[in-house]
């Protein structure tokens, strides 16, 4: 079956970071070295080829994008220079803004000015709420859930996580709808979702993938801790704030403040450490930033400072210092989960291993399917 060629797809994907396609002549160095390339996913060579020739629709249903964790191996090695490392990186934020429905990720990823606007755009909203709709000012005392009561805080988190939700799954499934809907020849029953969910689960929370990506664990590692300090936070703010969020002050051993001390500790140390390595550009992985790699590091880092700095003042007994770091909060870490989550640098968090979990579906799909050819063949004979 004929495939449309698009001619400009290899520069669309420079927009979005993508090395010099031009002077790769495909010799095939970068499969080679990749530890995690194998023979269903030659990247990045298939990937840049698809570039190359213009495969448009073949580049959007492709998981492949998905399968590579950024080592830097490929690019070290390749004997033109032509960065296929950071291809795959601008795959990636190719696949998130095609992925997206309502254009808003490609808007993002292509303006740096405009992912700033939006995250200013959001902030000034929450501030003005809290500026018009707050609760009564208690000076004598810190009473934060007079100021900010904790039941219609937790509505406003219930209303953003359905909204962060509807986008984010929305956009999952026009990818897996590529993948796997498209494959007219493949039959996939409800049982292979069901089944493989553990895939999805476990890539998710242990990135197991990317200890293979290289001998050194360290940056596995990193990246593990780090997403375990933002799943914490989130937890502690989307599920149990109403213990979280109180006016009790416990003592310093009580799991309240334990939890929240690591989810602080975690994410201001690692996204330092990043910021600093991608200031540097010591490493492969650091030397082409792009604008949404920062935009995500400072906005994860200012949430978590400004988060304990609302616990400091707190405990100190500072209650109009409590109640403005509250709002300048709420006006850094409200925009950082609706704008990044769904159509910025975080939503990899979730597409990685969906892709992963989409690949494990297909397979066991292709395995239900031979089997019931093999039943069928015995039971003819």
């Amino acid at each position: 079956m004929a495939e449309r060629i698009d001619p400009n797809l290899h520069r669309e994907l420079k927009t979005f970071g993508a090395g010099d396609l031009d002077i790769c002549y495909s010799c095939g160095t970068c499969t080679a070295i990749c530890p995690l390339s194998d023979e269903n996913s030659s990247f990045p060579r298939h990937v840049i080829h698809m570039a190359q020739v213009g495969l448009k629709e073949r580049l959007q249903k492709s998981i492949e994008p998905w399968m590579c964790y950024y080592c830097g191996d490929c690019s070290d090695s390749c004997p033109r220079e032509a960065n296929p490392a950071e291809t795959m990186m601008a795959a990636r934020r190719y696949l998130t803004a095609s992925y997206d429905w309502t254009g808003i990720s490609k808007k993002l990823y292509l303006s740096g000015a405009a992912e700033v606007a939006a995250v200013v755009l959001v902030g000034v909203i929450i501030g003005l709420l809290f500026l018009f709709l707050h609760g009564p000012v208690v000076t004598d005392r810190v009473e934060l859930n007079t100021f900010a009561p904790v039941k219609w805080i937790e509505l406003g988190d219930l209303i953003m996580a359905a909204i962060l939700s509807f986008f984010l799954l929305s956009n999952a499934l026009r990818m897996m709808y590529w993948f796997i809907g498209k494959d007219k020849d493949l039959h996939v029953p409800l049982s292979a979702y069901i089944l493989e969910a553990k895939t999805m689960l476990v890539n998710f929370f242990t990135q197991k993938r990317w200890r293979g990506c290289s001998e050194d664990h360290t940056r596995w590692l990193k990246h593990l801790l780090l997403v375990s300090g933002y799943l914490t936070m989130l937890t502690l703010v989307l599920i149990l704030l109403r213990w979280f969020q109180t006016d009790k002050i416990y003592p310093i051993y009580h799991p309240q403040r334990l939890l929240g001390y690591y989810a602080t500790i975690v994410l201001l140390y690692f996204t330092v450490d990043f910021m600093i390595g991608r200031r540097k550009k010591k490493e492969r992985i650091h030397e082409f930033s792009h604008a949404s790699d920062w935009m995500f590091l400072v906005l994860l880092f200012l949430t978590a400072l400004t988060g304990i700095m609302v616990n400091i003042f707190r405990i100190s007994g500072l209650p109009l210092a409590t109640y403005i770091i509250y709002v300048i909060h709420l006006m850094i870490a409200v925009p950082m989960l609706v704008v990044e989550v769904p159509f910025g640098k975080w939503a990899h968090l979730f597409y990685r291993p969906f892709a992963l979990y989409l690949v494990a579906v297909k397979d066991r799909a292709k395995a239900m399917e031979k089997a019931r050819s093999k039943k069928k063949a015995v039971a003819a004979a």
